[in-house]
C-alpha cells in the first residue's frame, strides 16, 4: 500500500472499512463486518469476514451478495446469524426488506425469518433465544395485515402520514408512519445447522412473535438487551409527555408472556443502553439529565439490581463513556469512552464504582467483546493514524499494547505525520492534533493550513474518519489543525461547562488559539497567509458564525451548518432538546443575537462553500437555503463575480453516505480550497 490510497479518490473510496465485530459463544470464532462500495460506487454494502482470534491466519470472506450482509450474531450452536435483503434461491417470494439469515460453519446460508418492513439488530441469548428489531405500520394488528397494507400503499403510491405528536422525524426518516417492534424467533431450532431440516423448511421462514404489540412509538430507535438465559429483555421505552417533551424509562419484558414492568423511571433523568450481568441479577444503565439554559447536561453509568435497591454510580473521571460490557464472571465492568483526544478501556468494580485497571489509553475503542475465558477482550481500535482495526486485549494487564489481528482494510503508508499540540487560552491548555505533510507532499515552501472544527458539539477529534479524513488533505500538501475546544468530550465536566450554553465566541477563541500556536512554531513550516476553515454539523455552525466575525481565512467550507438558530431549533428532529436548552428568543434575546450566524451575514467577505443534504432532518435543508439567499442577495458585485458556492446533495442526509457523492464532495471541497488558498483553477458547476 502506498500513499496513492489518498491521492486517488477511487482507491480511497474502494478501500475496505471494518465497521463491526461479533464473537461466537465459545470464543473460538471472530467475525468482522467489512464495508465496500458496489460495482458502480452507488452505495456501500457490507460483507462478513472471519478473523482469526489468535492472529495467525489471514481473514476469510464468508458472505457475498449484491445486497450485502450486516449485523452478525452467533447462536450457541455455532450458526452465524445476519440480516440481508439478498434473494432466497429457495423462494419465489422475495422483497427488498432485510430478513434474518443463518449461516452454518460449513454450508450455505438459510433465510430463517422475515417480517414486513424488514428486521435488524439480532441479539442471541446464551440459551439460544433470538430477538430482532422490526416495525409495523401504525394500526396493523399482525404481520399479515401489515404486509397487505404495505403492498396496497406501495401500489397506490400512498405516502401520507397523520401525526399526533412529537417527534415526527429522526435523522433521515419519518416517524409515526411505522412503529418499532421487538420480535422474538419462537422456533428454538430454527437456526440449528441441520441440512435435512433446512431442505425440508424450503422457503417457509419461522414466524416472529411481537413482544409488545401495543407499544406504539415507545421503542423508536430500539435499544435492548437480553438476559443470558433468555427469559427477559430490558428495553428503553420513550414516553411522550406534555409540551412536546419525552421521557425515557427502562422496561423489563418477559419473553414468554410479554408482561412488562418498569425497572428504571427516574424523574428528570432518561435511561438507556442497559447491559445485563451474566447471572441476570444486575444490570448497568446509562443515565442522562438533560441540559437547561443555566446547567449543562449530566451523564453517568450506574449499576442496579434487577430486583431494585440502591444504584452504584461509576466514577470514570474525565472519560466520556460510550459503551460498557460485563466481564465473563460478572465481577467487573469494562467501559470504553473518549479521553484526552484519544480513548480508554477501563475495568470498573461494579460494587464500588471505582476504576480497578486502565487497560489502554492510546486510541478510541468500540465493539467490546469478552471471551468466555474471562481474560481475553476483543475490540475495534481506531486512531488518528490507523482506521478501525480488530485487536485483542488482556483484561488482566495494565497500560498494554493491543495485539492487532489480520483483517481487511489495513493502511500501511501515510503521506505525513500527526502530533499532539496545544495552546494556552484564557488560562486553559486547549489541545488538538496537527497533521503535517512529509517532504514529498509538502512542495516548496511553507504548507498551507486547514483548520477543521468538529461536530457534535459533544465529541472530539480522537479517531479515524473515512468521511472527514485529514490524510486526504495532507496528501494534497495541506497541514490540518484539529482543535478540541470547549464543549469537546473526554476532558471532564468543566470542559462542557466552560462554553455553556454553546458560546460560539468562547469556542472560536480556543480554536483560533490552537491555530495561532501551531502557526507560530517555525518547526512546523506553515504559511499563515494561506489558510482555510472547514466544519460540519456543529462545526458547520461554527464556520458559519466565524465567517461573520473574521476575515482571516482565504475560504470557508461549511457542511450541514446551522444558520438561523430561532428557525433551526423548531424545525430539527431534535427540537425537544434544542428548545429545552436554549428556550425561545423572547426568553434569551442576547444569546440568540450573539450566537446566531445569520445576524452577522452582512459582515461576511470570505468566499464560502455551503454543502447540505436534502434529507438532513437534524439540520434541515432550510438552514442552507436561508444562508444561500443571504449570501447571494447580500453580494454587492456582479453575479458572475460572486465567490460563494452551494453544493446541494439531494439524496443525502446529515452525512454523505454514497461513494459517488463522496467523490463529488471531495473534489468540490479541494478544488474550492485550492482556488482560494493556492490560486488554483476556479470551481465550475459541472458534475460528472
Amino acid at each position: 500500500m502506498t500513499s496513492s490510497l489518498f491521492a486517488d479518490l477511487d482507491s480511497f473510496i474502494r478501500h475496505p472499512r471494518v465497521t463491526g465485530l461479533a464473537l461466537s459463544h465459545d470464543g473460538a470464532r471472530l467475525v468482522a463486518t467489512v464495508q465496500e462500495p458496489d460495482a458502480d460506487a452507488a452505495r456501500y454494502r457490507s460483507a462478513l469476514w472471519e478473523v482469526d482470534p489468535v492472529g495467525d491466519r489471514p481473514p476469510v470472506r464468508l458472505t457475498s451478495s449484491e445486497q450485502g450482509e450486516s449485523s452478525p450474531a452467533f447462536t450457541p450452536s455455532g450458526d452465524l446469524l445476519f440480516t440481508s435483503s439478498r434473494p432466497d434461491p429457495r423462494s419465489s417470494e422475495n422483497t427488498e426488506d432485510p430478513a434474518l439469515w443463518s449461516l452454518p460453519e460449513h454450508g450455505e446460508p438459510i433465510r430463517v425469518a422475515t417480517s414486513p418492513g424488514g428486521v435488524g439488530s439480532p441479539l442471541v441469548s446464551r440459551s439460544g433465544v433470538v430477538i430482532v428489531a422490526g416495525s409495523r405500520l401504525v394500526g396493523s394488528s399482525d404481520a399479515d395485515e401489515d404486509r397487505a397494507r404495505r403492498e396496497r400503499r406501495k401500489d397506490q403510491a400512498v405516502t401520507a402520514i397523520l401525526h399526533d405528536g412529537m417527534p415526527i422525524r429522526w435523522w433521515d426518516h419519518e416517524l409515526d408512519d411505522t412503529e418499532a417492534r421487538l420480535l422474538v424467533l419462537d422456533d428454538a431450532g430454527a437456526t440449528a445447522p441441520d441440512a435435512a431440516r433446512a431442505s425440508d423448511r424450503e422457503a417457509r421462514p419461522t414466524p416472529l412473535r411481537d413482544l409488545a404489540p401495543d407499544a406504539g412509538q415507545r421503542f423508536r430507535n430500539p435499544e435492548f438487551d437480553i438476559a443470558p438465559e433468555g427469559s427477559f429483555v430490558l428495553a428503553r421505552a420513550t414516553e411522550r409527555i406534555t409540551g412536546g417533551r419525552s421521557h425515557a424509562v427502562l422496561l423489563r419484558i418477559d419473553v414468554t408472556t410479554g408482561e412488562r414492568s418498569v425497572v428504571v423511571d427516574e424523574d428528570g433523568a432518561d435511561a438507556s443502553q442497559a447491559r445485563i450481568a451474566p447471572d441476570a441479577s444486575r444490570f448497568a444503565v446509562a443515565m442522562r439529565v438533560r441540559g437547561t439554559y443555566d446547567s449543562p447536561h449530566q451523564e453517568w453509568i450506574e449499576v442496579r439490581s434487577i430486583d431494585g435497591g440502591a444504584a452504584v454510580r461509576l466514577d470514570l473521571g474525565d472519560i466520556t463513556a460510550n459503551d460498557v460490557v460485563w466481564t465473563a464472571d460478572g465481577t467487573g465492568l469494562l467501559v470504553t469512552g473518549d479521553l484526552h483526544g484519544a480513548g480508554a478501556v477501563v475495568l470498573v468494580d461494579p460494587t464500588s464504582g471505582a476504576i480497578v485497571r486502565w487497560l489502554v489509553t492510546d486510541a478510541s475503542y468500540s465493539n467490546l467483546l469478552v471471551h468466555p475465558n474471562g481474560r481475553t477482550l476483543f475490540a475495534l481500535r481506531s486512531a488518528m493514524d490507523r482506521p478501525a482495526s480488530p485487536v485483542r486485549l488482556d483484561v488482566t494487564a495494565e497500560d498494554q499494547t493491543p495485539a492487532f489481528l489480520p483483517a481487511p482494510g489495513v493502511v500501511d503508508t501515510l503521506p505525513g505525520t500527526v502530533q499532539r499540540v496545544s495552546a494556552e487560552v484564557d488560562g486553559v491548555e486547549v489541545p488538538g492534533w496537527l497533521f503535517l505533510p512529509d517532504d514529498a507532499h509538502r512542495g516548496n515552501g511553507p504548507a498551507p493550513v486547514m483548520t477543521w472544527v468538529h461536530g457534535g458539539p459533544f465529541s472530539s477529534w480522537n479517531a479515524w474518519s473515512w468521511r472527514w479524513c485529514p490524510w486526504l488533505a495532507v496528501e494534497r500538501g495541506y497541514a490540518v489543525v484539529l482543535p478540541d475546544p470547549a464543549l469537546s468530550t473526554g476532558y471532564g465536566d468543566e470542559w462542557i461547562a466552560r462554553a455553556w450554553p454553546h458560546s460560539a465566541a468562547i469556542v472560536w477563541r480556543e480554536v483560533e488559539g490552537v491555530l495561532d500556536a501551531v502557526l507560530a512554531d517555525s518547526d512546523h513550516r506553515l504559511d499563515p497567509t494561506r489558510t482555510a476553515l472547514l466544519g460540519a454539523s456543529f462545526g458547520g455552525y461554527m464556520t458559519n458564525w466565524i465567517a461573520g466575525h473574521t476575515d482571516r481565512f482565504d475560504c470557508i467550507v461549511t457542511h450541514a451548518g446551522l444558520w438561523s438558530l430561532d428557525q433551526q431549533h423548531d424545525t430539527t428532529d431534535a427540537a425537544e432538546n434544542k428548545n429545552g436548552i436554549f428556550g425561545t428568543e423572547q426568553e434569551h434575546p442576547d444569546w440568540y443575537a450573539q450566537n446566531s450566524p445569520d445576524r452577522t451575514a452582512e459582515a461576511i467577505t470570505t468566499p464560502m462553500l455551503l454543502i447540505h443534504g436534502n434529507r438532513d432532518y437534524r439540520v434541515p435543508i432550510s438552514e442552507a437555503l436561508r444562508a444561500w439567499w443571504d449570501l447571494v442577495s447580500g453580494f454587492p458585485g456582479a453575479p458572475e463575480d460572486m465567490p460563494h458556492r452551494f453544493l446541494q446533495l439531494t439524496s443525502e442526509n446529515h452525512w454523505v453516505l454514497s461513494p459517488s457523492n463522496f467523490r463529488v464532495w471531495s473534489e468540490t471541497v479541494f478544488t474550492f480550497c485550492d482556488q482560494h488558498v493556492r490560486g488554483g483553477e476556479a470551481l465550475t458547476n459541472r458534475i460528472d
